[in-house]
C-alpha cells in the first residue's frame, strides 16, 4: 500500500480544450498519465490536487471522470481554480455513485485516513492576486475544518494553490499548517516557467512539494508507503 499525489490533469476528453496545444511536455499528456499511473496498485491512494477536468458541469465531465476512475487506486479529489464542474460534496458523490465510479472520493471539509496519517486539504487561494477576501476566508475555514477532522492523527495536507512560492507567502494558511503540526504539504497550480518559483523542501516547520502533472512528467509522486 502506498500514497501518491498529482495535480492538474486538465482532462478534456469530451470537449475541445486539450492541453496538447501548449506543446512541450503536454504533448500526448493523456497517454502519459495512463502510463504514469501504471506504478499505482489497486490498494494504493492517490490525492488529485485540483484542476482535474475542463468541464463546466458535472455531466460534461463524465468521460474525464471515467478515465480517472479507471486508473488504479483510490482517488481523493480536491477542487482547483479551473474545476467549474465542482458542486456540493453530496451531489458529486451521488453523481459518481450513479455513474458507477467507485474509486473517486471528495476531499472537502473532511479528511481521510491513510495508515496512521490523516489526509487533509482544500483548494487554497491567492488573496493578493484575486482580491476576493470572502473566498479567501472561506478557504481558511475549509482548511481548518479538514485539519480539525483529523483530531490527533499526524497530518499530511494537500492544496491546489501553493501557500508559498518565490516572492509570495500566504501567512494565514502557513500559520494553520504549522498550528496543526502538518508534516507535509503538496500543491499544484504552477506550470511551465512557473515551476522555477516553487518552494520545495522545508519552509518553516512544514515540508512542501510541487505535484503539478507537467512538473512530475505525469507520473504521480510517491509520498509514503
Amino acid at each position: 500500500m502506498a500514497l501518491y499525489a498529482i495535480g492538474d490533469t486538465h482532462l478534456s476528453l469530451a470537449s475541445d480544450k486539450p492541453m496538447d496545444v501548449f506543446g512541450g511536455g503536454w504533448k500526448g499528456y493523456v497517454e502519459k498519465l495512463r502510463a504514469g499511473f501504471a506504478q499505482v496498485k489497486p490498494e494504493d491512494t492517490v490525492v488529485l490536487c485540483g484542476d482535474l477536468s475542463w468541464a463546466m458541469r458535472l455531466e460534461e465531465g463524465q468521460e474525464d471522470f471515467a478515465f480517472l476512475d479507471a486508473l488504479p487506486g483510490r482517488k481523493l479529489l480536491l477542487k482547483g481554480n479551473h474545476d467549474y464542474w465542482w458542486n456540493t460534496a453530496s451531489k458529486m458523490s451521488a453523481f459518481f455513485r450513479d455513474c458507477g465510479f467507485s474509486t473517486l472520493h471528495i476531499l472537502h471539509n473532511n479528511c481521510y485516513r491513510y495508515g496512521g496519517y490523516a489526509l487533509c486539504g482544500t483548494r487554497g487561494w491567492f488573496y493578493e492576486e484575486t482580491g476576493d477576501r470572502k473566498v479567501f476566508l472561506r478557504e481558511l475555514i475549509r482548511l481548518e475544518a479538514s485539519l480539525k477532522a483529523a483530531e490527533d492523527l499526524p497530518k499530511l495536507c494537500f492544496l491546489h494553490y501553493p501557500p508559498c512560492y518565490q516572492g509570495y507567502v500566504c501567512r494565514e494558511i502557513i500559520e494553520l499548517l504549522e498550528r496543526y503540526q502538518v508534516e507535509l504539504c503538496c500543491y499544484g497550480h504552477l506550470h511551465g516557467g512557473s515551476h522555477r518559483l516553487a518552494v520545495e523542501g522545508r519552509y518553516g516547520a512544514v515540508e512542501y512539494r510541487l505535484v503539478s502533472a507537467d512538473y512530475l512528467n505525469f507520473r504521480p509522486q510517491k509520498i509514503c508507503e
